[in-house]
């Protein structure tokens, strides 16, 4: 069964510098690390604990890829208050697809390192696509519906 959650090792990893969702000059590059999105079956087991992108569990079908898709990435982390905050661009789109088999689970990962690091869960009712356009729509990127919050 898959469990929305900020990866644990995300926490960690951010701690240590790993990630950039925006441009940054603290490491040896100044541009944003690739972000993806993989969509996980409902029988997978994707949660707190996943360190890194795994094809087991991941879905297949017509015009999916392994590996999902480039996430949208123009929107900087910022603070509210209190609270940080992050949220991708745009919707994630899986275009033209057909995933017959039911699916609940996206993975949001670091595509810049080798390891392909895992940032978080993200659950949703059952679906099944059939010759169709599969979109998650972004929520509000700020402090209290921002995808990623850190309070």
């Amino acid at each position: 069964m898959n469990t929305q959650a900020i990866c644990n090792s995300f926490k960690a990893d951010c701690m240590r510098g790993y990630h950039a969702l925006a441009a940054t000059e603290i490491r040896a590059t100044t541009t944003k690390d690739t972000i993806k999105a993989a969509l996980y079956l409902a029988s997978a087991t994707i949660n707190k604990n996943t360190t890194a992108y795994t094809a087991t569990g991941e879905v297949t079908g017509t015009n999916y890829t392994a590996g999902g898709v480039v996430v949208t990435n123009a929107t900087a982390p910022a603070l509210d208050v209190d609270t940080a905050h992050w949220t991708p661009s745009a919707s994630i789109v899986f275009t033209n697809v057909t995933l017959s088999t039911n699916f609940d689970a996206v993975l949001l990962y670091n595509d810049t390192f080798t390891t392909k690091r895992a940032i978080s869960v993200h659950t949703f009712g059952n679906q099944t696509v059939t010759t169709g356009d599969f979109t998650i729509t972004m929520p509000v990127n700020d402090g209290t519906t921002g995808l990623l919050r850190a309070a």
